[in-house]
């Protein structure tokens, strides 16, 4: 917990010793079908299933006006079916994927569940509480989580830190890798969802390139359907290519009722962080991620708005959209992620070579913030000073939101 702990505060001393109030006595509680671990303070409540690790539900400004915009599969409730991925079963909120992707093929003798290990196995607790007040980051209120699991198709060891602070409508998740050797490509599936169609408003930071999935991403014959067209090139997320020779605005979601699609972004470098933000105008709320673009090169935007009638989905998974934060190919998995392909050979990874004797750190923020009327797309989101960010809307209203973006920082 100390070196996470630690980042929260941007402070830039090593970390030292976080000694924690309460130690790894959390009780599982049963959560919409599943053993769950609960952190929570006055703003934030935070649910963590034992079974892949999967963050949500998640409430942020706890009380009369609550927003709790993360997904959870509607058959979570069903008698449990045996999927070839478990992960299928409980598909919520936000998960952490390695490799990321389908994998349907194997990568020599490694032979993984889409988005892996980590995403579908169950996960161990190491340490909870809440942080000391003499703790080195000086935060007072750290209520934190580590889990952590140990992958058996290629040795490695993952642990992952779940935490929020008080006064502040966020949450930070780092996961530390080690003891990993050779290309694994990796990354984050946050899920948010929407009632209505045509409610949401999405956005993210500058980026270099963007493309449609390059193979079919669903098969009529199959009971999937999709309206993009694949492989096409694009600049704006407000122009994409269609397979009916029209475009579509992917900045205004739900859309597209019917349809599966599946999209990728690499983000420009050269910034504090790079940022993806969806906008709930009914609810007066915006979520927003925080990443290091250095380590999670792309963002994956996967609609799902009715597209699948084959189980589990059976044309039930309406008005969700995955921003996923990863180092990857699309989602085809670590095969085509580790050989040079069509994003690699334009300089932006796919994959990352790990050293066994290295720990490798992803850290990663959610957050929520109240907006004015008439906030639209946001625009921008800018470091102001430690622990503060500015989101500054297409229309020019701005909201200044308590994070501590100085997490992301090595």
């Amino acid at each position: 917990m100390a070196k996470k702990a630690k980042k929260a505060s941007a402070a830039k001393a090593a970390p030292k010793t976080v000694s924690a109030k309460k130690p790894a006595r959390l009780k599982l509680t049963n959560v919409e079908g599943y053993p769950s671990w609960r952190i929570a303070n006055k703003e934030v409540e935070v649910y963590l299933a034992q079974r892949g690790g999967h963050l949500g539900p998640a409430t942020f400004f706890r009380g009369k006006e609550s927003f709790s915009p993360f997904s959870v599969a509607p058959w979570y409730a069903e008698k449990k079916a045996k999927y070839v991925d478990p992960l299928l079963s409980l598909l919520r909120g936000d998960f952490f994927c390695m490799p990321f992707g389908a994998n349907d093929k194997p990568f020599g003798d490694e032979r993984y569940h889409c988005h892996g290990e980590t995403a579908n196995n169950e996960w161990k607790l190491v340490e909870a509480g809440v942080a000391d007040e003499n703790c080195e980051c000086g935060c007072g209120g750290c209520t934190f989580i580590d889990t952590a699991i140990t992958t058996k198709a290629r040795k490695a060891k993952v642990e992952k830190m779940v935490a929020i602070r008080d006064g502040e409508q966020a949450i930070y998740v780092c996961h530390d890798i080690s003891g990993m050797s050779g290309p694994m490509c990796y990354g984050h599936h946050a899920m948010l969802k929407w009632e209505k169609q045509g409610a949401g408003l999405i956005s993210v930071s500058k980026f270099k390139y963007g493309q449609v999935a390059p193979t079919m991403f669903e098969d009529p014959a199959q009971g999937g359907y999709q309206s993009l067209k694949p492989g096409a090139v694009f600049t704006s997320l407000s122009k994409v290519p269609r397979l009916d020779g029209t475009t579509a605005d992917l900045t205004v979601y739900p859309a597209r009722l019917g349809f599966e699609d599946l999209v990728m972004v690499c983000a420009d470098t050269g910034v504090p962080f790079a940022w993806s933000a969806a906008v709930y105008p009914e609810k007066r709320m915006v979520w927003f991620a925080l990443k290091d673009p250095k380590k999670l090169a792309s963002t994956v935007l996967w609609h799902s708005n009715r597209g699948r009638h084959y189980p589990p989905w059976n044309g039930r998974h309406i008005g969700v959209l995955g921003i996923e934060e990863v180092t990857a190919y699309f989602a085809y998995g670590l095969v085509d992620s580790a050989k040079p392909n069509l994003v690699s050979k334009k300089g932006i990874p796919t994959c990352r070579s790990f050293k066994a004797n290295e720990v490798f750190s992803i850290p990663y923020i959610m957050a929520a913030a109240r907006i004015p009327a008439g906030f639209d797309h946001v625009q921008s989101i800018d470091p102001v000073k430690n622990g503060t960010v500015r989101l500054t809307s297409k229309s020019g209203k701005k909201v200044n939101a308590k994070v501590a973006w100085g997490f992301l920082q090595d």
